[in-house]
Formats: C-alpha cells, structure tokens, sequence
C-alpha cells in the first residue's frame, strides 16, 4: 500500500481531521458515491460531518492495485454507514489526489 493512502487510513482511524486533510493534494478530491468535494475547505466540511466527524473506523481487508490506482476493501464502522465500502485511491507524488468511496 503506497505510504500516502496509509497515512490517511491512520488518520482517519485515529480520529485526526488535520492529519486526513494533509494526506490530501492542495486541490484533492473526496468523491462519496458521486458526491464530489474538492480542496480542503469541502473535504473538511464532508469529513466532519460524515466520515471523521462519525468517529469511522476502517478495517482493512483487502488492498489492490487497479489501473493506477490502489483499492481498498474495508469494513467501515462507526456512527455513520456501517458495512464493506471499495475506496479507490490516485496518489500524486507523496499524497492522495483523489479517494473514491463505492460499495
């Protein structure tokens, strides 16, 4: 699993918003099911009320290399969705451009 998409699975584990948000490029994407947030300011305002801000957990049960991109199987967890979710990761050099979220 690239560095990048790691810190960020740590970050959001961890209930660390800040850290979720530096594992991002400055103009990274959060697409949640066709939902598209983009920039800090919109992830923030996604991860605080839906994701992080839902105390998530991700329990990692597969990791994939897919056209250029690393796909992650997880058990979510938390007091938002609960269930498997696929998310889809672009890294950019030593962050993630882009995280896809689908079931």
């Amino acid at each position: 699993m690239p560095a990048a998409v790691q810190r960020m699975l740590d970050a959001a584990n961890a209930g660390d918003g800040d850290a979720f948000l530096a594992a991002f490029t400055e103009d990274g994407v959060v697409d949640d099911w066709g939902r598209e947030f983009r920039g800090a300011d919109a992830i923030r305002g996604w991860s605080d009320d839906e994701f992080i801000g839902k105390q998530v957990s991700l329990d990692v049960t597969e990791v994939a290399a897919k056209s250029g991109e690393t796909v992650v199987t997880a058990q979510v967890g938390g007091n938002g969705f609960n269930g498997p979710s696929h998310f889809s990761f672009r890294v950019s050099g030593d962050l993630v451009s882009r995280m896809t979220i689908r079931e």
